[in-house]
């Protein structure tokens, strides 16, 4: 007896898309390895793939969620009751033409600033280390050292909710501190165009290898994480302090819940030590969140996004304050 597709399911394959998949575990598809299936999910190879989805995700009236390399989600251990769709390895292009690179929403971070390295173009020494896509680090105005892509960002493509293929330029994404207006709008960034300044490739160089030893030294790489999970601000540096250093104050080093816990390389992170659920997670920063309140009389907001299972993505610490109120 054959089993009944989910909905949308003989429409998708219908656009010839690259990749659809029923029942996708989503612990495969994100850095913590934790979240349920996917009733859906896709990997187009296009553009035109990429707005035939939104089309079929219209006309069917499904939940959709966008993902990269999903270095910055938690998917609820439900899954998705909807269409994932994933922006990968498909969609990676990279060509360099002078002092611009443009680039697939797929295109894999590390190897592109490795890329720019070798052709001498500066700027994205401190994306080096940042284990994302283009795309999710564009939408999120992504990177380190307190500085972000739309530095450099000339031009993105986008996919818009009613599969429109649209040109947008810097100055109408809006980039500010981990934001770009892009997140409102509801738009999948497919291709991304760079512009970054010659500089000395030895200097570049140099800078990488610095940057990737202090990652190495800082942060913990052999367990799931997602990294920072705290948003750091500049006047949160002013008042207590970046908050891998609070949370360390408070003594919450090695806190755990079930699989999660507090990372005692760097307490900024939570790491998966063996079958984490979502539920761990969310118990976890609500712990973190109510110590530091109470002892520092400080909110501390989620960088990290959860994933509902009905496709809603909010700051994690939104979750966590109503899963956790027997800690509040």
């Amino acid at each position: 007896m054959s089993v009944a597709k989910p909905r949308g399911y003989r429409q998708l394959v219908a656009k010839d898309i690259d990749r659809v998949a029923v029942d996708e575990p989503l612990c495969h598809h994100n850095s913590w390895q934790i979240g349920g299936p996917a009733d859906l999910f896709v990997e187009p190879a296009n553009p035109t793939q990429v707005a035939d989805v939104m089309c079929v995700v219209q006309e069917q009236q499904l939940p959709l969620v966008v993902i990269g390399q999903g270095t910055n989600l938690l998917f609820d251990d439900a899954g998705v009751r909807g269409v994932v769709m994933k922006i990968g390895a498909r969609m990676d292009s990279i060509e360099i033409i002078g002092p611009r690179i443009v680039a697939g929403g797929g295109a894999w971070v590390p190897q592109l600033a490795r890329l720019a390295m070798r052709v001498g173009l500066s700027g994205l020494e401190h994306c080096i280390g940042i284990p994302g896509t283009l795309g999710g680090l564009v939408m999120m105005n992504g990177g380190s050292h307190r500085r972000g892509i739309g530095e450099h960002v000339v031009r993105v493509t986008i996919v818009d909710q009613d599969a429109s293929i649209h040109h947008v330029n810097a100055d109408e994404c809006q980039f500010d501190y981990r934001y770009s207006a892009l997140q409102e709008r509801g738009a999948v960034v497919v291709e991304v165009e760079l512009e970054c300044p010659p500089g000395n490739l030895a200097d570049i160089r140099r800078e990488m290898l610095l940057d990737l030893r202090e990652r190495r030294r800082k942060f913990p790489r052999k367990q799931p994480n997602c990294g920072s999970v705290f948003l750091s601000t500049s006047e949160m540096h002013a008042s207590v302090g970046p908050p891998g250093k609070i949370i360390e104050e408070v003594g919450l080093k090695g806190l755990r819940c079930g699989g999660a816990e507090v990372s005692r390389q760097h307490a900024n992170f939570i790491v998966n030590i063996g079958g984490a659920t979502s539920f761990d997670v969310l118990q976890l920063i609500s712990r973190i969140r109510y110590e530091v309140r109470k002892q520092l009389d400080f909110d501390l907001r989620c960088e990290v996004r959860y994933v509902s299972p009905s496709g809603e993505i909010c700051p994690a610490d939104q979750v966590a304050l109503q899963t956790g109120q027997i800690i509040e």
